[in-house]
């Protein structure tokens, strides 16, 4: 699905991605993990075109996408759940929710319909300001932007910072749901380990920039947490 080989960045004269192989397999959900500042969001930056690479090459299904803007991207089927979520707070939820629709050659209704099947609270909130959600309900709107054109590979960037537990249990669901009945690969940043263990089925570990460690969810031993997690 998603293939890597001999990514560098820099910012200015700082290098923090070095020669990273990285691989996510389709069908998989792939967790990326490491300490703060290790280059997590900058490699998913890196795959979403909103930095450039110095070297090396990202492929989507085979296709070279390492020159291709970034608002080209969700095009070729790639969504992006940002950290922060980065909603718009003066727009309304389902304002927010159509933005997602300009990649699709439809009017995004049965879409639209969906994502609010799958987030309830959305629908009821439909014509609320973005901003005056909560914080997991801000969560949700910023999935369902990014489900309502159907993406083949969905990005999430630590979607459970800053979320209540009961959320965090429904987006865990919710991801686990999605790839088991429609195929979807999930790329997610998270550094909480249960929850990491529970939904995905590989991890990968970035340390100062390097990927150390990957495979199967169930070969994150003790000893690599605590050679690169552990605080």
């Amino acid at each position: 699905m998603l293939t890597l080989k001999g990514i560098n960045q820099f910012y200015g004269g700082s290098h923090t991605l070095w020669d990273v192989d990285f691989e996510v397999p389709t069908g998989s959900i792939t967790c990326l993990m490491g300490r703060n500042g290790m280059g997590k969001t900058t490699l998913l930056k890196c795959v979403m075109g909103l930095l450039s690479v110095s070297t090396g090459s990202i492929h989507l299904d085979e296709k070279d996408i390492t020159a291709i803007a970034a608002d080209r991207r969700a095009s070729l089927g790639v969504g992006y759940v940002p950290q922060g979520r980065e909603i718009f707070g003066q727009l309304s939820v389902e304002e927010n929710l159509r933005l997602g629709q300009y990649v699709r050659k439809d009017n995004g209704a049965e879409a639209l319909e969906r994502v609010y099947q799958t987030f309830p609270v959305l629908k009821q909130m439909a014509r609320r300001r973005g901003g005056d959600l909560s914080g997991g309900q801000q969560q949700q709107l910023a999935i369902g932007r990014a489900l309502i054109f159907d993406p083949k590979l969905l990005i999430l960037d630590e979607p459970c910072e800053g979320i209540q537990p009961n959320i965090v249990a429904e987006i865990g669901d919710l991801l686990i749901r999605l790839n088991k009945d429609t195929g979807l690969t999930v790329l997610l940043v998270e550094q909480k380990l249960p929850f990491a263990r529970r939904v995905a089925s590989e991890f990968r570990i970035l340390d100062k920039g390097r990927l150390v460690a990957g495979g199967d969810i169930g070969e994150l031993s003790d000893t690599l947490v605590e050679r690169h997690l552990s605080v």
